[in-house]
Parts: C-alpha cells; structure tokens; sequence
C-alpha cells in the first residue's frame, strides 16, 4: 500500500525561543520572531497570503527577506522535506523477533496501588517460572531471531528476584547459546530493590545486566503508592538497597524510574529528590489508570502536567548550567541520528519484534497485554499459533492511525503504547489522548533542551532579522 506522506512542521515557543521542527527530517531551528509569524503561514508557494496577513506588523521587503532565507532551507530540505523515501520499505521489511521480555515470576514482593499487573499475578494466579519454560523462551528467541545478531531479553515480573534461582540459571544457558548461534544478547531486569542484596548486585553487575530500578521520589509519595504486602512503608529499604547497587556498578547501564500520580503532579521535587539522593540517571513516568481511580491524572490536569514538564526542563539546564548535569530518560532524544526509521513508525514492536512469556509458556505481544483475553499468540512448547493478530500488530503504524498521520509527534511516539491504546482507547490502533498530549509535551521539552544547548556554544553566530538556524548548520 503506497502512503501519502505529508510535509510538515512544527512551531511552539518555550523558554524565551521560538523553536519550529522539520517533521519529516527531524530537523530543529530556533527563529527569530518575525520568521516565527511568517511561519504561521508560509508553505514555500503562498507569498501573497502572507503579504496580506502580515503586512501591517511588518514591512514588505522584511517579509519577502525572510521568505527568501525559508526557500533556501526548503530546497536543501531542512524545512517542509518530503520524508524518507525508503519509509514503504521499513513498513514492508520482513519480520523478526528482535526481543523477549520474560516474566519470570508471577508474583510480587510490594502492592504497588497503581500495578497494571495486578500487583504481580495479572489477575490470574501467583507463579514462579520454571528453568525449562525460561530455557524454551531463549530458543524461541535465538530461532525467531534469524540472521539478526543483537537481540535483547528482559527478566520481568512482578518481582523477578523472587525467582533468583531461575534468574542465574537462565543468564548461563544464554551465554552458552550466545557463542553456539553466534548471537549478542543483551540482558536487562526490572526490579523494585527490596531483595537486592550484596550478592545480587555484584551478579548482575558481573553479568553485565542492565537494570531498571523503581523507586518514586519522596519518602512520602513512594510509601503512599508502593507498600509491602502488609501495607507498611518500603522506601527506607530500598533507598538503601538502591544506594548500595549504584555505587557497585562500575559503569554499568541503570536507571531509577518513578511513577507520578495524581498525588505528586508536582514530579519536579521527586526528580530533585532521587537525584540529590545519588541516582543521577532517572525516569518519572505518569501513572496510566482508570478514570475512577483516585490517582489516575485526568485530562482536566494536563495543564498542570505540561506546566511541570517546563519546570523540569528549566531544572534540567540549571543543573547542565551548574556542572551538575544529569540523565533523564524523556529528555534523552537524539534528534540527528535516530532513532532508526522502522522504530519511528512501530515504537517498540510489540507483538511482532518483541514478545512476552509468561510462567505457563504462553506468549503474549508484550508484558502489558499479560493476562487480558485473547491475547495469547502461541507457546514455546508449540510456536506461535496466532499469525493474524501478529500481523495486525505489524501492520499498526502510525500511518494506519487516522490520528497520527497528520500528527506533528508521530515519529517520537509512534502512535503511542499498543496496551494503553486497547485499555483505555478500546482498540490498539486508537491513540489514548491523554498520554499523547504528555508524550508531546515532553517532546517539545526535549527538543527545546538541545536547542538551548546548541545556541549557548561559540559558533552559533545571530543576526536579526534572519532565520537563527541558518547561520547555526547543524542545530540540531
């Protein structure tokens, strides 16, 4: 199917520039304001409309100055560029397995009140994976995987230490299969830290397995949505048990993620909070709930959330500023080189590229969709059994979404989380609303950071009255 692709931009104004992005190009230009209010209307062919638009704030020959430095980058295809012309191919590209996240426990140390896994069992039942099912899902993964050399598998729960043993068990036999199929495998596992002891640490910082640690910011706000099974407090153990991991990594991939909620939308002091605490490579991630819960952010709070978002931003600087810079997961884009085109029209390829195995061997098309029904694709002791609906899944990309193909983001969100589009959109290929207004949000947070940067560095020559990202090749 051939798809008709748009040119576009996109303009906003944040922290005292006017920003505008190529979308199509992924090219970033901060201008001056005359050239921002031309942009409002210009197209590279309507110099009448904006003549008779704007002619009463600025004179003709500004206007038609401007216009002839906008036709310049349009011909060099840095604004309106027709996009990539290998796009139908990266949609039509033979699939394969690229990633396995498996859930190797199916229970959970913590009752988290915000857990769409219903706090470990899925709504099912409690279970721990066997060696043998883990085993088969590596298989399954090195077979999928065809030619492809990097893959990735994630030890999920629940609480994957819960089920340690398997753990280890299932990290050797993947470097034994690693150096027989001749495969990279990256290793990553998702943790809440309360079982992280010396002896886990020093593992899994030997084994090279990437880790992703939860932890929600304040003492108050963390206890509030993340207590133990009897309801008390886990913030102080795992605080501890978090500070000792980072220091014994050795340069070994982590990040701390946070939930915000309903109660903390004010999730700048909880960043603050983790950073100042020792954890200078972060996440804070917007709770995705039913509209009924007490915590679930509404889409009358998605002023405030945006408003935080800016706050973050400016926070985010003044540290860089004060030589005191650190990671944060949204704000971490590379908009000059990625990411590559098929992840840009798919996201993460859940349910073709990446899959999810559960303790019983059913596959699922990703974590999220664990335990809703008629989502079970096959099993590892049968392969896959459900090729329509991975297909669908494949087939579902931003410009088979009516409301991302005219969307400025759809390139960054790719037409957002397949589980959070079925649950609270009804259908996977129906954005959720309300996380794709926060995911732009941040976006534009993002893009105005690397411009900030870029604009601060010695070449970057202004001279009014032209478009800024003219004289600055290479903005962005």
């Amino acid at each position: 199917m051939d798809y008709h692709v748009q040119p576009m931009i996109h303009c906003f104004r944040q922290n005292g520039m006017n920003i505008v992005m190529d979308v199509n190009s992924g090219i970033v230009h901060v201008v001056d304001e005359i050239t921002y209010r031309v942009l409002a209307y210009y197209k590279g062919n309507n110099r009448d409309l904006v003549l008779r638009s704007l002619g009463e704030d600025f004179n003709e020959k500004e206007l038609n100055e401007v216009m002839d430095d906008l036709d310049e980058l349009i011909q060099s295809g840095q604004l309106y560029a027709p996009m990539d012309k290998n796009y139908q191919m990266a949609i039509e590209d033979k699939p394969i397995v690229k990633a396995m996240c498996i859930n190797i426990a199916h229970d959970c140390n913590l009752r988290c009140k915000y857990c769409f896994a219903g706090q470990g069992g899925y709504g099912q039942w409690r279970m721990l994976m066997s060696f043998d099912v883990a085993r088969r899902a590596v298989d399954f993964l090195i077979a999928h995987s065809g030619a492809r050399e990097h893959c990735e598998l994630d030890f999920f729960g629940g609480e994957p230490l819960m089920n340690w043993h398997v753990v280890q068990q299932t990290v050797t036999y993947v470097r034994q299969q690693e150096k027989k199929h001749h495969k990279k495998i990256k290793l990553s596992l998702t943790s809440n830290g309360m079982y992280l002891d010396k002896e886990k640490v020093k593992y899994l910082t030997d084994n090279h397995i990437s880790l992703i640690l939860s932890l929600d910011g304040r003492k108050e706000m963390h206890d509030r949505m993340r207590p133990g099974v009897h309801g008390e407090g886990t913030y102080d153990q795992i605080l501890q048990n978090l500070k000792y991991c980072i220091q014994n990594r050795h340069g070994e991939e982590y990040y701390v993620r946070g939930t915000f909620t309903r109660y903390n939308m004010d999730f700048t002091k909880d960043v603050k909070d983790m950073i100042d605490k020792g954890f200078p490579a972060v996440s804070m991630e917007p709770v995705v709930g039913d509209e009924g819960e007490d915590y679930a952010i509404q889409e009358s709070d998605l002023d405030t959330v945006k408003k935080e978002y800016d706050r973050l931003a400016k926070f985010f600087i003044q540290r860089e500023e004060e030589g005191r810079p650190f990671f944060f997961f949204h704000f971490n884009m590379d908009l000059w080189r990625g990411p590559c085109l098929p992840k840009r029209l798919r996201g993460c390829g859940a349910g073709h590229e990446y899959l999810a195995v559960v303790p019983n061997g059913d596959i699922y098309p990703c974590h999220q969709f664990v335990g809703r029904d008629g989502y079970v694709l096959g099993n590892v002791f049968e392969g896959l059994k459900d090729m329509k609906m991975m297909r669908e899944f494949r087939v579902n990309h931003v410009f088979t979404k009516p409301e991302c193909v005219n969307c400025w983001a759809k390139f960054f969100c790719s037409g957002g989380c397949h589980a959070n589009n079925d649950a609270y959109g009804g259908d996977i290929h129906k954005p959720y609303h309300l996380t794709c207004e926060i995911q732009k949000k941040r976006v534009e947070c993002a893009m105005m950071i690397q411009a900030y940067n870029k604009m601060k560095a010695p070449h970057v020559m202004h001279q009014p009255g032209t478009v800024a990202a003219k004289q600055a090749q290479g903005l962005v």
